[in-house]
């Protein structure tokens, strides 16, 4: 019988002036394994099944939420930007005025790892954490014992863009009462995984009513969104990256299109590759196995 995994309540550290809601998986003694969650989304949606699995690895797994959705603080004083009016100052190659960048999430981040007394931590980044993770690479590498970049993106704005059905998704916010949201999660979820994926479908009105109960908020969502817009490409400043560097994308992702990751992996030298077959902008139970196994080899080829 396999042992339990040990897992810590929610907790919040201090960081970069802001307060971060954390928790974990596993032996704090062991190689810690920090995760990053993408745009609006909590840490919950790293599964606790999946983050069980990564720690029975022998890692110490740390999920939090990013500024700006789920526990963690608000921005609020800094009020609701036009999104609209700063996609189109995007794509016009226009400086994007945000109250802050993914730099600053990053610093979040480090602000974390000192909290938690972790020097360098294996960094797992999916969709918008996989770009903060890709700055840490950048802008911290002495925090990185590796990277691992999961869907997404350098910020090239030459690479293909979403499908419109998958932008149309990205501008319209979630509805605030549990009904419309509940509709919103499964069409939302329909969309981003692709192909059914049969275990996740049966568990979506469960992970929707954990999201709804510890939160939602729809202006730091839109906050985060300027802050991928005003941060821009890293396309040159990755070229420069020596942190080990594995790259993971699904072929069938409607919203960061397969050719970005390959553009991530090609861009950072030595970057290992993994395409998944089938795989969206999402990560479904029956791929688990195969991404766990990804990033925990990844982090013992680079010890």
């Amino acid at each position: 019988m396999t042992a339990a995994i040990p897992h810590t309540p929610a907790a919040m550290a201090r960081s970069n002036g802001i307060e971060l809601c954390w928790d974990s998986f596993g032996d704090p003694r062991a190689e810690p394994v920090l995760l990053i969650m993408g745009l609006a989304t909590q840490m919950i949606a790293w599964d606790d099944a999946f983050c069980a699995k990564l720690a029975a690895r022998g890692h110490w797994v740390v999920r939090f939420d990013n500024r700006d959705v789920g526990l963690s603080t608000k921005l609020d004083a800094h009020g609701l930007p036009n999104v609209v009016q700063m996609l189109q100052a995007s794509m016009l190659g226009q400086p994007v005025a945000a109250p802050y960048n993914l730099s600053d999430m990053a610093r979040d981040t480090v602000g974390l790892l000192d909290a938690l007394k972790i020097d360098r931590a294996h960094v797992v980044g999916a969709s918008m954490g996989g770009a903060i993770a890709q700055t840490l690479a950048i802008e911290h590498p002495g925090r990185l014992r590796t990277l691992t970049s999961i869907m997404a993106t350098s910020g090239d704005p030459t690479l293909p863009p979403p499908t419109p059905e998958a932008l149309q998704l990205l501008m319209t916010p979630s509805p605030a009462d549990l009904e419309g949201y509940f509709k919103r999660y499964t069409q939302t979820m329909k969309l981003l995984r692709g192909a059914s994926f049969a275990l996740d479908e049966a568990r979506d009105l469960e992970r929707a009513a954990m999201a709804f109960n510890r939160g939602l908020h729809p202006a730091g969502a839109a906050r985060q969104l300027v802050a991928i817009l005003a941060s821009g490409s890293r396309k040159a400043a990755l070229a420069s990256v020596r942190v080990p560097t594995l790259v993971i994308h699904g072929d069938a992702d409607p919203l960061v299109p397969l050719a970005c990751g390959i553009d991530v992996a090609d861009t950072v030298p030595g970057a290992q590759r993994l395409v998944i077959e089938g795989m969206g902008h999402a990560l479904p139970i029956t791929h688990w196995p195969r991404i766990v196994e990804a990033i925990a080899g990844h982090a013992t080829r680079a010890a």
